[in-house]
């Protein structure tokens, strides 16, 4: 029987057969429009949205967040590990060459057995040996070719969750500025606020013991000042806390942030347009999400391909002599090639588990995709009925507020001239003074809803924030 010409063996392993399913891309079902969508929206998701609120002091944190922040570098970490693992997957499409030598002297005892050593022969004897291996595994059935398709699918996976962390880190350094510049100037009002009604609770005393006024309207006065006071105690540590926060987002210790524009001065970013559809190119995660089904694809044809044999070359070139003068010479070369193969006869099952186990893995990182984009497109109608609904909500309370201030300055002219009771201006100022907060509010919820429309949106803006990522890594 002829033996299969070697060209033949090369080509098997070259270009033999694929076992297991090619990634075919899953139908996804998209929604025709966004029902919130607005008119006036314009398509700015490829630029760096936060510059847009027109404040440097924030420009430079999201810089500095970007350069520094311990998420980005351990996601930067875990690409490299990917990239390894990738290069060592492929590699085993390769021959894979080694080199052993070894240098040995012996003696042989003379009184050996039931034959002693000839007195004639030296006892002490050497050997050297200089060999060149070669092993390929044959990737007749595609199996190491399935295993890279995995890694690979794995590596470009790792890439996207870098940018998904980007992508959220951004958000959360601007959504965590505005939270401090809104907590900031509700202390502000709060601090105001207390220290009118400081001042008038000093008068008050006065008054009391000048016999105009009763203890009760004392006591009235005074309940709202340490209401306020309370409000003061409130809002210090929590603006402590929230300084904290950023700070770690930044990558450094916690303690006091700088401040910019104050949360009345930050000017609105414009709302980004896009159709449903561009949320499958935009977002970093569902890149993620696609690429580990094509990863958990490929891993089913590797588990398929244990059922067919596995077919090595092997080969063997070098010296073997006793004296190290001569182990290059031509008498003391040795070679050896030949083919190899083994085939599993009864693993009672094991196979298939690996299989079966595959295939719904398969299937959980399918329904891992479909349902992270279902969350996008939910992700993005939520932050537009927000952004669409605050913004409505801020224009009645900003007329509210203006009427409570109406409304509380006439309430003490009544009260100073006779024709009220104390109770109508605490009443006045108390609601001007919870209008005035959530009014404060509601403005920082809405350019909180918008920094969530661009993180749902996702965009060319997290290409443009990850050059900043590496312009500062390169400047350590």
């Amino acid at each position: 029987m002829r033996k299969p010409p070697l060209p033949l063996l090369l080509c098997l392993g070259l270009f033999g057969c694929m076992v297991g399913p090619d990634y075919q891309p899953p139908e996804i079902d998209t929604p025709a429009a966004y029902r919130y969508a607005d008119k006036e929206a314009r398509d700015l998701s490829n630029t760096l949205w936060w510059e847009q609120f027109q404040d440097p002091v924030l420009n430079d944190l999201i810089r500095t967040a970007l350069q520094e922040n311990k998420d980005i570098k351990i996601a930067a970490a875990r690409v490299e590990q990917f990239q390894g693992r990738y290069g060592e997957t492929r590699s085993l499409l390769f021959p894979q060459v080694g080199l052993d030598a070894q240098g040995q002297r012996s003696r042989s005892p003379r009184d050996n057995g039931p034959v002693p050593l000839d007195p004639s022969v030296d006892p002490v004897f050497n050997n050297y040996q200089a060999l060149l291996s070669v092993n390929w595994e044959l990737d007749v059935w595609g199996r190491l070719r399935r295993l890279s398709e995995s890694a690979r699918a794995d590596l470009l996976a790792s890439e996207e969750g870098r940018r998904s962390v980007i992508l959220s880190l951004v958000s959360s350094v601007a959504t965590s500025y505005v939270t401090l510049r809104d907590l900031d100037r509700e202390l502000e009002i709060s601090r105001t606020t207390a220290k009118a009604r400081g001042d008038s609770y000093e008068i008050f005393k006065l008054r009391f013991g000048a016999g105009v006024i009763s203890e009760m309207e004392l006591a009235q006065n005074q309940s709202e000042y340490e209401r306020t006071l309370a409000s003061v105690a409130q809002f210090e540590p929590l603006v402590a806390q929230q300084e904290n926060a950023l700070a770690v987002l930044l990558g450094r210790n916690p303690g006091p942030i700088l401040r910019g524009r104050d949360l009345g001065q930050l000017a609105l970013p414009s709302v980004p347009a896009g159709l449903p559809s561009d949320l499958l190119q935009r977002r970093p995660d569902l890149h993620q999400a696609e690429l580990n089904l094509i990863s958990a694809n490929a891993q089913i044809g590797a588990a398929k391909a244990q059922y067919f044999p596995t077919i090595s070359l092997t080969g063997l070139l070098g010296s073997v002599s006793n004296q190290l003068s001569n182990l290059f010479t031509g008498p003391a070369a040795t070679w050896s090639y030949g083919v190899a193969a083994s085939m599993p006869i009864f693993t009672a099952g094991g196979i298939a588990g690996q299989v079966q186990q595959a295939e719904a893995f398969q299937q959980q990182t399918l329904l891992t995709y479909q349902q992270a984009i279902q969350s996008a497109f939910r992700d993005v109608e939520n932050a537009l009925i927000a952004s669409t609904k605050s913004r409505e909500q801020m224009a009645y309370q900003d007329r509210q507020v203006e009427a409570l201030r109406t409304y509380a300055h006439y309430a003490r002219l009544r009260y100073d001239n006779g024709y009220t009771s104390y109770i109508e201006v605490l009443d006045a100022e108390r609601s001007l003074f919870d209008a005035e907060l959530n009014y404060t509010r509601t403005r920082a919820t809405v350019f909180t809803s918008m920094i969530d429309l661009y993180k749902a949106t996702g965009g060319g803006w997290v290409t443009k924030a990850d050059e900043l990522t590496v312009s500062g890594q390169q400047h350590q």
